[in-house]
């Protein structure tokens, strides 16, 4: 037997993002200058829009444009942003409807038993009694709670329910969900 350790997926990439991970993840939306100064609203596609402040990098548009910003403060739904270098609504209206991201490294860790969708999606889903049921290929949020769209080559599609009596365990590492599957949820 060897003595050398097994790395996970986690420590393989430590610092980057893994595999099939996004390297960079959407926070907003730039929708149109405001004012004299250089501002944009900017429609916020974040749960932690207070990590972006002052001094912070943003990637701007398509080809992820690295601008840090200068300002931003809170405007009825959204934030109002200005860019270091961009001081006039002439020279930001080019980033009109464009998508702001962050760098995927330097997302918020999240608590335990908790994870980001791009960390769900392409999942195997095993059931509790040992059954492939296919691969976690879309999320649906509904509100209450997500759903798990299951595609299999074999059967039809089958939604779960992400709450914790059907959702057992995942395991990123070896990129597996196990799931019991309630009474009515599976078609035979």
């Amino acid at each position: 037997m060897s003595g050398k350790k097994k790395t996970t997926r986690s420590e393989r990439y430590a610092g980057l993002p893994s595999f099939g991970e996004p390297v960079f993840l959407v926070v907003g939306k730039l929708r149109r200058p405001h004012g004299v100064k250089g501002e944009m609203l900017m429609e916020v596609l974040t749960d932690f829009p207070e990590r972006l402040q002052p001094g912070s990098v943003l990637f701007v548009g398509d080809e992820h444009l690295p601008l840090s910003i200068r300002s931003r403060r809170t405007h009825h739904y959204g934030l109002l942003i200005s860019f270091e270098g961009y001081d006039n609504p002439e020279d930001v209206g080019v980033f009109r409807n464009h998508y702001v991201y962050v760098s995927a490294v330097d997302r918020p860790p999240l608590p335990d038993g908790e994870y980001y969708h791009h960390q769900l999606l392409g999942l195997s889903v095993v059931s509790d009694t040992g059954e492939v049921l296919g691969q976690l290929t879309e999320i649906l949020v509904t509100g209450a709670n997500d759903v798990y769209l299951i595609k299999s080559e074999s059967s039809p599609d089958l939604l779960l329910p992400a709450i914790d009596s059907v959702i057992l365990e995942i395991d990123l590492d070896e990129e597996k969900m196990l799931v019991h599957l309630l009474p009515g949820l599976k078609l035979d």
